[in-house]
């Protein structure tokens, strides 16, 4: 194989933690690890073990199979023994060298923070494999530099265990192997990552390595290699070379999964969905998390994400977790945005997040006809959410009495999906009437009248009506734009003198994608035409028209310039979701609108594979060819594509 840094590669255990790298083996960000525990499920990663280097010495030859960003050089260079690479089922790699034939798998066993390498050699005569690991055991958004507070002790567990514990923060670092250790401590400086370079970060390391684990090894013969941040917890039956059964249960488990669906392409969509499901610290309580590496579990990202996630898949008690986990948060009528890493409270500054969790709801009791949990635990938090946003809550979110429409924000304040700043200053402010803010408002009234009525609950059908009838009497009126044929994107702009922003963006397209319409089937016509013309790219909706003076067609640079240009051009694939079922919707699901909506899904499903990871990315650039940016393997960027596609193939 070539050498191609932009290929990675992801594999998750299922609590937050992940392995994560390139398929050449070069570390090119600082989150690449083969073994990043959560270790408060599913937040507190850290970065216990960098990477390994591979060498096999077949007589007095030494062949590295590694290789490392240094200052000026790419070495050693053992990616020139790559011959294939698969993600399906496990990450697994394939080298040839002096007629030998050496196969590397790497899984995670799921709810586990443990990385297992398994090395076969298929074919070849006897030879010594020899494996250096690096060890930081450093946050994962952090970078670590040799200092004198970094214990370097090796402690002896049992026999074929080491043990390190780098700082009072970090949990021990049990190595498992089933070959000999040869003890050679030392410090490898400046490993850098071209990533973070890029981005304006720090991006340069120092790792500490305790030695080499060595195997000698004839044709057919293996070796194993446990990462662990736990105790190993062996049953008294279970030995060493029986570990490959953790191998043969998660790839049991994970062909499961697959089995809800028929179609490879779904097949592969429920693989790369099921990385973002995730278990909490108690182990009874789900979430998902928004993206790998660096983002977390947010609550607009969970709420978005969840029907393709857990209900096209069939997970309901995971969706119910999830949703009853969200309720128990409820504050002030909002669902939280963002659990943080640290042990902080949880963030509740958004407006659509809220929102997005009736939709959710709606469509879990749609899905699995959960009337229960629904009704009884659900219920009462999506009343207490609608009674005060009518009411009124943080950020002045609150509803204008004058025509139904939600107002939300205050000065500099970024409460929709287009949350960017720049030194403080939001790049797209949109504090007002944003205009998917006011569908997904309609959808939630609309949602709950509609439960209402099966709960027998006349006064809530009777709290909702005339917000309902005001906004379906306003909203068009006061959103259409003739001149551009399209929606404004806000009106009503906060601290101005009713400003409408004519900016043509892709938030328009919720007036159409959401069960519950608010436009005419003219206007909705004309919106979707615009919409399919400015935005419209083979991975995605741009964030804004390349024909608007503000529009930047790359996203790239320091973390100032990469912001600026977030979302003023730059592609999401997760929108082409909501995009695809307003088409689909206007055209009445007919048999030529599923070919075409097939079509346009095909890029991002080549990408699929593409990545090598099996996931699809966060953002592209606006402008061709539009590289794939940000995130690598992003929750909603799946579970969009997952739905749509799950939808047309329960239709038939």
């Amino acid at each position: 194989m070539d050498f191609d840094p932009s290929l990675e590669w992801l594999e998750t255990n299922g609590i937050g933690g992940f392995a994560s790298g390139t398929v050449a083996g070069c570390n090119t960000r600082r989150y690449h690890a083969l073994l990043c525990a959560a270790v408060a499920p599913p937040r507190g990663r850290m970065v216990l073990v960098n990477k390994v280097d591979e060498m096999l010495q077949i007589g007095d030859k030494k062949i590295p199979l590694s290789c490392n960003y240094f200052p000026g050089v790419i070495s050693p260079e053992g990616y020139r023994h790559l011959r294939k690479f698969s993600v399906t089922p496990l990450p697994h790699w394939v080298y040839e060298t002096e007629n030998c034939v050496l196969e590397k798998t790497l899984w995670m066993p799921n709810g586990q923070n443990r990385t297992i390498l398994r090395y076969h050699l298929r074919e070849g005569s006897k030879l010594q494999l020899r494996i250096r690991p690096f060890v930081t055991g450093r946050f994962y958004h952090s970078l670590l530099r040799k200092n004198d507070a970094y214990d370097t002790a090796i402690h002896a567990g049992k026999k074929h265990e080491i043990t390190l514990k780098p700082n009072a923060d970090c949990p021990p670092v049990t190595f498992d192997f089933d070959g000999q250790f040869e003890e050679s401590a030392n410090w490898y400086f400046n490993f850098e990552y071209p990533l973070e370079k890029e981005r304006g970060l720090d991006y340069q390391e120092d790792a500490f390595s305790p030695g080499e684990f060595v195997w000698e090894l004839k044709s057919g013969q293996s070796a194993l290699l446990v990462l662990s941040a736990e105790p190993l917890q062996l049953s008294k039956t279970e030995t060493k070379s029986s570990r490959t059964l953790w191998r043969d249960n998660e790839i049991k488990r994970r062909n499961l999964l697959e089995s809800t669906f028929e179609d490879p392409q779904l097949k592969r969509l429920a693989r790369a969905a099921d990385q973002f499901l995730v278990r909490r610290e108690d182990d009874r309580r789900h979430t998902l998390i928004a993206g790998y590496p660096w983002f977390t579990d947010w609550g607009r990202d969970t709420m978005i994400s969840l029907p393709g996630i857990c209900l096209c898949t069939k997970r309901y008690y995971q969706a119910a977790a999830i949703l009853l986990h969200f309720a128990e948060f409820v504050s002030g009528g909002m669902i939280p945005n963002r659990f943080p890493d640290a042990s902080e409270l949880p963030e509740y500054n958004t407006v659509d997040a809220t929102l997005w969790f009736f939709h959710a709801t709606a469509e879990y009791l749609k899905s699995s006809g959960d009337h229960k949990t629904v009704f009884q635990k659900l219920y009462p938090a999506l009343l207490e959410c609608a009674k005060c946003h009518i009411d009124g809550t943080r950020y002045g979110i609150k509803v204008d009495e004058e025509d139904g429409l939600l107002r939300c924000g205050e000065s500099n304040t970024q409460l929709t999906w287009m949350d960017a700043r720049v030194n403080g200053i939001p790049v797209t402010p949109r504090s007002g009437k944003p205009v998917e803010i006011q569908a997904l408002w309609h959808n939630a009234l609309q949602i709950l009248s509609d439960l209402a009525h099966i709960n027998e609950d006349p006064e809530t059908v009777k709290l909702c009506a005339p917000w309902i009838e005001k906004m379906q009497q306003n909203f068009q009126t006061k959103f259409w734009n003739p001149e551009k044929e399209c929606l404004y994107d806000v009106i009503d702009i906060v601290d101005t003198d009713h400003q409408k922003d004519d900016s043509v963006r892709p938030n328009q397209i919720f007036a159409l994608s959401l069960p519950h319409d608010l436009l005419d089937e003219e206007t909705a016509q004309k919106v979707l035409l615009t919409v399919r013309r400015q935005l419209l790219t083979p991975f995605g909706l741009r964030s804004l028209s390349p024909e608007d003076c503000k529009y930047q067609g790359v996203y790239r640079g320091d973390s100032a310039q990469r912001d600026g240009a977030y979302h003023q051009g730059t592609v999401w694939p997760w929108l082409l979701g909501p995009f695809l079922s307003a088409y689909l919707k206007t055209h009445n699901h007919s048999l030529e609108a599923k070919a075409q909506a097939k079509e346009w899904m095909r890029p991002l499903l080549e990408h699929l594979d593409n990545a090598c990871n099996g996931t699809i990315s966060e953002i592209f650039d606006g402008n061709a060819p539009h590289t794939p940016r940000g995130c690598p393997a992003q929750a909603w960027s799946v579970a969009e594509i997952l739905r749509v596609m799950g939808a047309m193939s329960a239709e038939g």
